[in-house]
């Protein structure tokens, strides 16, 4: 996949969101870490899932409601044309859970997704990820 210039890249899983910006060009990706928007503190995401003997612990509410706190700052983000494009890269669950949370005009920028957790990846690993994507 190509990454237009000035791309906004969002690596995230249950825990953890990193951003980038492409200050290089589509065929010469050059990553440079952003800082991270305060994200909303929630207890769980989408309702309907309780804790129960297939769910003991409070994890995945907890995971759930970290990916919509993301979705909900990059929803902020576009609205405010902070991104033009956007690449989302995310642990299976954690997009799953995005999706569910994405406002139209996030759906509108983003370019490609990518279903692998890489929130300790190194930005080379990444870019090896998005090229290969």
């Amino acid at each position: 996949m190509n990454l237009p210039t000035n791309a906004l890249v969002a690596v995230v899983d249950g825990e953890n969101l990193r951003l980038f910006r492409n200050t290089g060009t589509a065929t010469d990706v050059q990553l440079k870490g952003i800082e991270t928007p305060a994200l909303e503190e929630r207890v769980s995401g989408s309702a309907g899932r309780i804790s129960s003997d297939a769910n003991p612990d409070n994890d995945t509410q907890a995971e759930d409601g970290h990916a919509m706190s993301v979705a909900e700052a990059l929803n902020g983000w576009a609205l405010k044309n902070k991104f033009d494009k956007l690449v989302v890269i995310a642990a299976p669950k954690t997009m799953g859970e995005l999706r569910k949370h994405w406002h139209k005009e996030v759906e509108g920028a983003i370019i490609g997704e990518i279903t692998k957790t890489l929130t300790n990846a190194s930005p080379e690993d990444i870019i090896k990820s998005i090229e290969a994507a």
